[in-house]
This record gives structure tokens, sequence and C-alpha cells, in this order.
């Protein structure tokens, strides 16, 4: 149905071959500065187990962020039936199901593989959407436990992590060696700055990855663009200091809610009856409308972990 897939899976593929090479890099100029010859696969495997035990909690460390307790068929029957349908599309175990109190309107998704899944909604996106919407949202959500791509998220945001204590380690170790200490140190600021840029890289591709996703397994295009509007207004009027508590967990979000009001003044460019939603007609007429972002909203895109709004919502454009 949608052709190019197979370019946003080779886009991931090339971004965390590049990330684990850049920390292997790392890896290898330590041990060659600490004398070590020819014991980098040593060294590899140290740091590589940094990164799997990251992978081995992060599930915990979302559920106790989000403050996430898991409701039956019976305390969620209708949640449960949209679950079911989409994961039976989408070919993957039906995850487990999670609300979040926050009043934030999201979803998100986490697990270590497809039969650790987990889709999890707030309590703010079940008072804020339409049931074709929030199934746009879940199928989203199930189109990334079905690429696997939480779990590539969790693995490579490690990696800056890693050269950034690195760097702190070697920079104030007060053992220069001739400087070949701080250059290391240097080196890994470096390789944080271009690890960082990678990850956020990674992670803006899998949610166009997961909105095509939700479209092959039974969401509209316009109920997923229209869902995706609400849910910035949503973050838009949330208190700052309800966002700031979750910000660290953004990258499972739909949208950038620490961006919100930006995305805001972009999108109202295309609720042209002004009535708080995006129609099918709306979306459609984004094929033939020159939408306009600001050069200063393209480069602010390279730091994001979303895509900027109006690029996701135009791409929505083409499937409708």
């Amino acid at each position: 149905m949608i052709s190019n897939t197979w370019k946003l899976k080779i886009r991931l593929f090339l971004a965390v071959a590049l990330l684990m090479g850049l920390i292997y890099a790392i890896v290898i100029l330590i041990a060659t500065f600490l004398g070590y010859g020819g014991n980098y696969t040593l060294f590899a495997i140290m740091g590589f187990a940094i990164i799997f035990i990251q992978y081995l909690i992060s599930p915990s460390i979302v559920e106790k962020t989000m403050g996430v307790k898991y409701v039956t068929e019976q305390q969620a029957p209708e949640l449960h039936q949209m679950v079911s349908e989409l994961a039976m599309n989408a070919g993957i175990p039906k995850p487990k199901i999670g609300v979040s109190e926050t009043n934030i309107p999201n979803a998100f998704a986490f697990g270590r593989t497809k039969r650790d899944g987990r889709v999890c909604v707030t309590r703010g996106i079940l008072n804020t959407l339409n049931k074709d919407e929030l199934k746009a949202v879940l199928g989203h959500e199930l189109s990334h436990i079905k690429h696997n791509d939480m779990a590539v998220t969790t693995l490579v945001s490690a990696v800056p992590l890693i050269c950034y204590y690195i760097a702190l380690s070697f920079i104030f170790s007060g053992d220069s060696r001739n400087g070949g200490g701080i250059l290391i140190g240097v080196l890994a600021i470096a390789a944080y700055f271009i690890g960082q840029l990678i990850v956020l890289f990674i992670s803006r591709t899998r949610e166009y990855y997961a909105d095509q996703g939700s479209i092959e397994i039974g969401g509209k295009p316009d109920k997923l663009a229209s869902a995706l509007y609400k849910l910035v207004y949503g973050a838009a009027k949330s208190p700052k200091e309800e966002v700031k508590d979750i910000q660290g967990v953004k990258a499972f979000f739909l949208n950038d809610i620490s961006n919100a009001r930006d995305d805001i003044e972009q999108l109202s460019q295309l609720d042209l009856n002004r009535d708080g939603e995006i129609s099918e007609i709306e979306l459609a007429q984004l094929k033939s409308k020159n939408v306009n972002i600001k050069t200063s909203d393209k480069v602010m895109e390279l730091f994001s972990t979303h895509p900027n709004m109006l690029k996701r919502i135009e791409r929505l454009a083409e499937y409708s």
C-alpha cells in the first residue's frame, strides 16, 4: 500500500549502524590510550553491556515516570477491543494496555520485544479524542511495537550518554598523559553531540514510520492528523510544571509536548473552518497547497525528537 516504507527501514538501519560504529571507535581510542593494545573486544563488550542494561530497565523507568496502571478488559472494554483489532491487523501479539492519569493528552508504546509490548494512553487523551481519532493513535503506537523501534530507541539513546561520561572521566581525571586524555575527552564530547543528532534523527524517522503503519492497519489519515492537532492543543494548554515532569520520556509520545506552543501557530493554517479538527477535506487540500515552514523551524527540527508537525501532516495528506 505504501511504497516508501523500505526507505525508512534503510534510514533506521544506517543511523543505528553509524551510532554503533561511533561508540566502537571511542572504545578503541580508549583502549589504545590505556595501553591495552588489541584488547578492543573487551572494551566493546563493556560498552554494549551498558547499553543492554538500559534496554533491560527502560520499561520500568517509563512505567514509574508516567505512573502507568494496567487495565483489564472488564475495566476498559472499548480500549481493549480497539487494541485487539489493531494488533490482529498488525500481526503482533496483543500488548498489555495501560492508563496514565496525567491530564496531558498523549499515548505511548514501549517494551523490549513484540511479545513484551505495552501500549498506554493518558487520561487526557481519553477525554480529548473521539473513537476514530483514538483508533488512529493506537494504530500508530502498535506500529511502533510491530517495527520494534521502541527497543531500538531505548538502545541507541544510551550511546550519547556513554560518550558523555567518557568525556567527563578523561577531561577531569587529572592524568593528561601528554594531553592524550584531554584529546580523548574532547573527541568523546564531539561524539556525544554527533550521537545526540543521530538519536534524534532515528526518533523522527520512527514517527513517520509509525504514522504509515497506522494507516496500513486501519487508521484513517485525517483522523490521525486531527488527533495530532488536538494533542498539540492539549499539551499547549497543560500546566508547564506537569509538562516538565514527563519531559524525560517525551520521545515515546506522538508529539513533542515541549514544543506544542510553537506547533499551534503552524497548524492553524490547516484548520480552515476553525472547528478544532482537521477534516478529510482539509487534509486533502494539502496536496495542492503550499504550507509555510519557516527556515528557523526546519533548523530546530534537527534538534527535536519529533518531525516538524506541518511536514508530518503534509505526508499524511499523501495517504488520504
